[in-house]
């Protein structure tokens, strides 16, 4: 009995809810429509084009602040750049073809690298004990990537390594 009066509650919700809105300001049945300009804000036009020409903002001249800093700043900045200056080595990339205890396998890598690209630069580093051979000297990745591509279709393990890079 119980059932019957919620689904019959639920029925009497639903027919209700579908019922159609009727308004007082629609012009044509079943269209909806409603008036809001006595909501928007009204701006008024200026009356003389004097007063207007008055309003506008007069052009500053530069004034230097009272508390700069620039000077200061331009004494760190230069003591910056003497030091990088002085750096003989910095912080970059570099594409390691081969690592590994064998002398002859990274002077193959080399040779196979040098004639697959001969445009870029590589070398023999040994470490004891290991070999390796790194191709190329980068700043950042991104220019590490272009090379590593093609790098990768002729030496798959091949991987971009963290390394330091001799200034000149």
């Amino acid at each position: 009995m119980k059932k019957q009066h919620l689904i019959l509650y639920f029925l009497i919700a639903l027919l209700a809810g579908c019922k159609p809105y009727t308004s007082t300001t629609t012009t044509q049945p079943g269209k909806y429509s409603e008036d809001l300009s006595s909501l928007r804000t009204k701006v008024e036009a200026p009356v003389d084009s004097a007063q207007t020409t008055s309003q506008l903002p007069k052009k500053t001249t530069y004034v230097e602040a009272k508390y700069s800093v620039n000077k200061q700043l331009d004494n760190t900045l230069d003591s910056i750049n003497r030091i990088n200056l002085s750096r003989k080595v910095v912080d970059g990339f570099t594409i390691q073809v081969y690592s590994g205890l064998d002398r002859e396998a990274a002077l193959n890598a080399k040779k196979d690298l040098t004639t697959s690209l001969p445009e870029l630069e590589s070398e023999i580093q040994y470490n004891q004990p290991n070999f390796r051979v790194k191709a190329g000297k980068y700043f950042n990745r991104l220019d590490a990537q272009k090379d590593f591509v093609a790098i990768k279709k002729v030496f798959p393990s091949a991987i971009v390594i963290p390394d330091r890079i001799e200034m000149n």
